[in-house]
């Protein structure tokens, strides 16, 4: 069967559509987008929520499923993390980086991160980013520690770490999927700060 030409012919100036019909970002008016329940604006200049777009929506709401198996829990969440760490990533300082290619000793002005990097995950759950992390960069130093309630004070308490000894002169990334007050994060920090 031969093509409809009139269907090929576009104005000029007129966006094709992929054959899905639909045209990237804007394939449908704001309002008529997905929404996801994690859309709440943040009162503060330093948190940043991950865009909330149709590919995050969808792993979401596979994660949230009753009918979700493990295996494919743990691969839509492992897609959730590596979101998240490509996003912290983008939050860090770059200098400046220009280099030689390999076609006809072109160069190319592109960027480096300003100095090194290292991830720490709070124990347990933190360990479930740390893939997520040497996936987007490789060799990564990683520390580890154990943040418990106190049972007498209900205050958080260090009970293990593990971190590179040079953590003060690194970015620290910290990986920890769950967090509900905040208070294992901030005592780390804490304690970080006082190293």
């Amino acid at each position: 069967m031969a093509p409809d030409d009139t269907k090929l012919q576009r104005p000029t100036g007129v966006l094709q559509r992929a054959p899905s019909g639909h045209l990237g970002p804007e394939y449908k008016r704001n309002d008529e987008k997905p929404s996801a329940t994690v859309s709440t604006k943040v009162a503060h200049e330093n948190v940043t929520i991950l865009p909330q777009t149709p590919q995050l929506i969808a792993l979401l709401t596979m994660i949230r499923s009753k009918t979700t198996n493990r295996a494919d829990f743990i691969f839509y969440s492992n897609r959730i993390n590596r979101l998240l760490v490509e996003e912290a990533l983008n939050h860090l300082p770059v200098l400046p980086s220009t280099i030689t290619t390999p076609v006809a000793g072109r160069t190319y002005a592109g960027v480096k991160f300003e100095g090194k990097i290292c991830g720490v995950s709070i124990m347990r759950a933190g360990e479930a980013m740390e893939q997520a992390l040497r996936e987007c960069c490789r060799s990564v130093r990683i520390g580890k520690i154990l943040i418990q309630r106190d049972e007498e004070t209900s205050r958080p308490r260090l009970f293990y770490d593990k971190l590179p000894e040079d953590i003060r002169d690194r970015w620290v990334l910290l990986l920890d999927p769950m967090l509900a007050t905040g208070m294992s994060s901030f005592a780390f920090l804490l304690g970080l700060v006082r190293k």
